[in-house]
């Protein structure tokens, strides 16, 4: 093989290498997952609490840092724990970058005003998540 071939062949490995590398942190990237544990608050329906909740998540999604948030709300429908937690509410975001930019802007954010219409939210946690495959 001659040199310049030789320096072909290095270039394409190198490139593929890289993809790969690239593609497989894609794979494995992880993302932030906020969960809350809430109680509805007195007369209020499942229904308006996912009604709240959505709006609430519209306002979010119009946050800096907000854009590509996700979110689910979860109603126990046989529980055996004690505890006053009426509605879990997960939250999540693509990267912690854009997790932490979101959080920056939020306390200003009309967001932030819509907080506390469906639910009473005392606990969280934040978690790093990593899709299975």
């Amino acid at each position: 093989m001659r040199k310049t071939e030789r320096q072909k062949m290095k270039k394409l490995i190198l490139v593929m290498v890289g993809a790969v590398l690239l593609a497989s942190g894609v794979a494995e990237a992880s993302n932030p997952l906020q969960i809350w544990r809430c109680e509805m608050n007195e007369g209020i329906s499942e229904s308006e609490v996912t009604t709240k909740l959505q709006e609430w998540l519209d306002a979010a999604r119009k946050v800096e840092g907000g854009k590509n948030l996700g979110g689910w709300v979860r109603f126990p429908v046989a529980v055996s724990a004690t505890g006053q937690t009426d509605v879990v509410v997960g939250m999540s975001a693509p990267t912690f970058a854009e997790w932490g930019t979101f959080w920056d802007n939020y306390p200003s954010s009309e967001a932030a005003q819509l907080e506390g219409r469906a639910l009473t939210c005392p606990d969280s946690s934040l978690w790093e998540q990593h899709r299975m495959k």
